[in-house]
């Protein structure tokens, strides 16, 4: 059997290798790409709009990135950096829509105020000292903040109405928020891939084996799923993005940047409203507090949603247990995934998260009138009938081996690189698909040192994301110049 050489194998069709695939043909239009998906068609699984929440993850309105800390301050340096990153992702699709190599921006994202709402004194001394730490800064300047009842009527009227009066309530607004239909983002960009040279999309083809060769190149075997047929490839270099698929394949990939890495699988359920005559009556997404011992995925919000060009009202996620990696994997997947190396972190994960434990065990109980009053903390006025039960996303949370040998929950996504820059793969969840082009540099600059130090890949890189090599946490002017371009060019400006 022939082996198919190429330079780069991307592994998964979803948004990070999509977003990858994307960098590496500007950066080098001579580099022969390969994208292997296990479905017959891509961003099917975590980066399908009914997946995901959709939210430019900006840091504005969620407020589990912005922790209290022991002495009653709010920390907002996760929020910094966060909206920083998904900047980032900004500048990029500004790029290619520019270019003509992303359709009409409103296609894949649109102006959706980000609102986070709470109720009780304790909440709303939160929240208000939250805007204040987070306003006195460049990236959140704009955000504003309000106890007033005609404010909070114009803002969010279906969270508001009918509320109980004496109850004290708070939120803050950033208008030029977003929502962002990742499944088409990502059709649409490998659907302009597919259009160019050195560039193969193969469908329903699971990677079955991957090995490295001694002359440090990649060996994978692939099976067609429908037709059979075994396809052996060869690479420089191997992308693992298969959301939570990644973690089985970097085990199989046997490098010692693996060890003692779990995986920690939450399911999601959404409570969904295509209603018009409720749709139409919120239009923003608005992001409470979560549960003691609820993962970061489960923060309740009621989101205004444009899938496919459709609207709709989503309000969750819930969370439940699975042992399924893949929203269509396999029930095995958990368990397959133990090894001697992992063992002990995985178990001592185990025994130090009861609260989380507990959580994911009455979610799963929970019938459909107690999610709808979950609701009601959002929507009093919220009537079962107009509202269906959909399956999200599957995520799986790390579990990174301690120092001590012990395992710990991490709640974010991780690059997880081979020392010889030949292989990475992206782990975890949220702030996830928003942080993509950040986070797909990160792999260009610990995969190919020399090259993105070249004076052409730097020149490129400048042209694809301008504000590359500077801080926009420090540096008010730039935030200023590239956040006007992006807003401007993507539609999420108010004069847009």
């Amino acid at each position: 059997m022939a082996v198919r050489q190429a330079d780069i194998v991307l592994v998964g069709g979803g948004v990070m290798s999509a977003t990858l695939g994307m960098m590496l043909r500007q950066l080098d239009p001579s580099l022969d790409i390969v994208m292997l998906e296990r479905l017959d068609h891509v961003a099917h699984e975590s980066t399908d709009g009914w997946n995901n929440a959709g939210t430019g993850h900006a840091g504005y309105c969620e407020l589990n990135y912005t922790p209290e800390t022991d002495d009653g301050d709010v920390a907002i340096e996760r929020a910094l950096k966060i909206n920083a990153q998904f900047e980032v992702s900004l500048q990029f699709w500004s790029y290619l829509v520019e270019q003509g190599i992303l359709p009409e921006p409103s296609s894949f994202i649109n102006r959706t105020p980000h609102q986070s709402f709470v109720w009780g004194e304790k909440d709303v001394a939160f929240l208000k000292r939250r805007y204040e730490r987070l306003s006195a800064h460049h990236l959140f300047r704009e955000m504003e903040y309000t106890e007033n009842p005609e404010e909070l009527e114009a803002w969010m009227p279906l969270v508001v109405h009918h509320r109980d009066p004496m109850q004290r309530v708070a939120a803050t607004r950033i208008k030029h928020g977003s929502d962002v239909d990742f499944g088409s983002l990502t059709r649409s960009m490998v659907k302009w891939l597919e259009t160019q040279p050195n560039f193969e999309l193969m469908l329903s083809s699971p990677v079955h084996y991957i090995d490295q060769r001694d002359n440090g190149r990649w060996k994978l075997r692939v099976k067609n799923q429908k037709t059979g047929e075994l396809t052996k490839l060869e690479a420089g270099f191997v992308f693992l993005g298969a959301g939570g698929g990644a973690l089985p394949l970097l085990q199989k990939s046997g490098i010692d940047e693996a060890r003692g890495y779990g995986g920690f699988p939450v399911s999601g359920q959404w409570l969904v409203c295509q209603k018009p005559d409720i749709v139409q009556k919120h239009h923003s997404k608005v992001y409470g507090k979560a549960p003691i011992g609820a993962p970061p995925m489960s923060v309740p919000h009621l989101d205004t949603r444009i899938i496919n060009g459709e609207p709709a009202l989503l309000f969750g996620p819930f969370a439940g247990f699975t042992t399924r990696f893949l929203k269509q994997g396999s029930v095995f997947d958990l368990i397959g995934s133990v090894r001697a190396t992992n063992l002990r972190p995985m178990l001592s994960v185990s025994k130090s998260n009861m609260d989380l434990t507990r959580y994911l065990i009455g979610e799963v109980f929970q019938s459909h009138a107690d999610r709808v009053n979950s609701l009601r903390n959002f929507f009093p006025d919220a009537q079962e009938g107009d509202w269906k039960l959909q399956m999200a996303g599957q995520r799986v949370q790390i579990i990174k081996q301690t120092e001590e040998g012990g395992g710990k929950l991490e709640f974010g996504t991780e690059i997880v690189a081979a020392k010889d820059g030949t292989l990475a793969a992206l782990l975890g969840a949220s702030p996830g698909a928003s942080t993509a082009a950040n986070a797909m540099i990160d792999v260009l600059e610990r995969c190919f040192p020399e090259k993105i130090r070249s004076e052409q890949w730097q020149a490129r890189m400048k042209a694809l994301v301008p504000s590359y090599g500077q801080s926009l946490v420090d540096d008010a002017e730039l935030l200023d110049a590239v956040r006007a371009r992006t807003l401007s060019t993507l539609k999420l400006g108010l004069d847009s």
